[in-house]
């Protein structure tokens, strides 16, 4: 995920959202300054998450995400890494 995503309390949106949908997985900040999310749990579950993680909390310009589709990790919660 490219734009304003650091220092904008991305992660925590994200974490937030994430737990709300049910969702398992991880996102963190990048050295580049992106972020990256691995998230898993109900196919439309992670459609809505997708949706709400475009928008990013009010401070956030997400300006493009890379989206892929994978198999599951097994992750049991979802964190904040740093």
């Amino acid at each position: 995920m490219y734009g304003r995503v650091q220092g904008v309390f991305f992660r925590a949106f994200v974490q937030q959202e994430a737990r709300a949908k049910g969702l398992r997985g991880f996102v963190i900040n990048r050295p580049d300054r992106s972020l990256y999310i691995e998230a898993e749990g109900e196919e439309g579950k992670l459609s809505e998450f997708i949706e709400r993680v475009k928008s990013g909390p009010p401070a956030a310009r997400v300006r493009d995400m890379d989206i892929q589709w994978c198999e599951p990790a097994g992750y049991e919660d979802f964190q904040i890494r740093y």
